[in-house]
C-alpha cells in the first residue's frame, strides 16, 4: 500500500513539477497561466482522480493552498521529505481506520449470515450438504453432470442475503464458460449437481465463497445466493 500511495503522490508531484517549470519558476514568470481553462480543468481532474482512486479526501482549502505555493514559487510549509512523512502518516491512518471498520462489518455480516442459513435450512425443498452448501431446485433434469476438471456454460445470477444483486449474466445477455475448479468452491461443488438444463438455487456460506476478504461488492463474510442454470458441459 505504501508503494502504490507513494507512486500516486509521485504522479501528482510530477504534474506539479511540470507546471512549475513550464511557468517558469519563481518571480512573475511562475505566476503566466499557460493552461487555458479546459486544460487547467483536466489537470485537477487527473489529480483528483489518483486520489479518489485510493479513498483520499484532503482538506480542499489547504490543498489548494499547497498547490498555489508550490506553483507561485512560495517557500512550502514543508520541504519534500517532511512532506511526503506528513502524507505517508495520514494515509496510514487512513488505512487503519478503513481496515477497523472492514472488520466490524465482517463480524456484522458473519453473524447475519449464520443466521440466514440456519433459518432456511428449515425451509421446504433446501437440502444441505455435509460441507454446509445449501441449495434447492428450481428446474431438474436428467442425464450427465459435470465434474471439477470440466468446463461449463452457465447462467447465472448472483445476490447478496438483503437481494442486492451483484452479478448477473441474464443482464449481459451472454452466458458464461469456466473451469469448474477455477471458481469459489460453493460453485464447484455446486454445480457438479446439475444435469444440463437444469437450474438450481444456491446458499453459499462464506467459507465456501469469498470469506473474510470479500471481493468488489461482495463485503466480507457474506453468505451468496446464486440462480445458476447449466447451459452445457464444454
Amino acid at each position: 500500500m505504501k508503494f502504490k500511495f507513494c507512486l500516486i503522490f509521485a504522479i501528482s508531484a510530477a504534474a506539479l513539477t511540470f507546471w512549475s517549470c513550464k511557468g517558469g519558476g519563481s518571480g512573475s514568470s511562475a505566476k503566466e497561466v499557460n493552461f487555458d481553462k479546459d486544460a487547467s480543468y483536466a489537470l485537477g481532474m487527473s489529480i483528483g482522480s489518483s486520489l479518489a482512486m485510493d479513498g483520499i479526501v484532503p482538506n480542499l482549502d489547504e490543498f489548494f493552498k499547497g498547490i498555489k505555493d508550490s506553483v507561485s514559487g512560495k517557500e512550502p510549509r514543508f520541504d519534500q521529505n517532511e512532506a511526503v512523512a506528513k502524507i505517508q502518516s495520514a494515509y496510514d491512518a487512513m488505512m487503519e481506520k478503513k481496515e477497523a471498520e472492514a472488520l466490524e462489518k465482517g463480524a456484522e455480516e458473519l453473524e447475519k449470515g449464520i443466521a440466514f442459513l440456519a433459518e432456511n435450512s428449515k425451509k421446504s425443498g433446501v437440502i444441505t450438504t455435509s460441507s454446509g452448501l445449501q441449495y434447492e431446485i428450481i428446474t431438474e433434469t436428467s442425464g450427465p453432470k459435470p465434474s471439477a476438471t470440466d468446463f461449463v456454460q452457465v447462467h447465472y445470477e448472483g445476490r447478496l442475503i438483503d437481494g442486492t444483486v451483484f452479478d448477473s449474466s441474464y443482464q449481459r445477455g451472454t452466458p458464461t464458460e469456466f473451469p469448474l475448479n477455477g471458481v469459489i468452491s460453493g460453485w464447484t461443488e455446486g454445480v457438479q449437481l446439475m444435469s444440463i438444463g437444469s437450474k438450481f438455487r444456491f446458499f453459499i456460506p462464506s467459507e465456501l465463497g469469498y470469506g473474510s476478504r470479500g471481493g468488489g461488492p461482495i463485503p466480507p463474510n457474506s453468505v451468496l445466493i446464486f440462480e445458476v442454470e447449466l447451459i452445457n458441459i464444454l
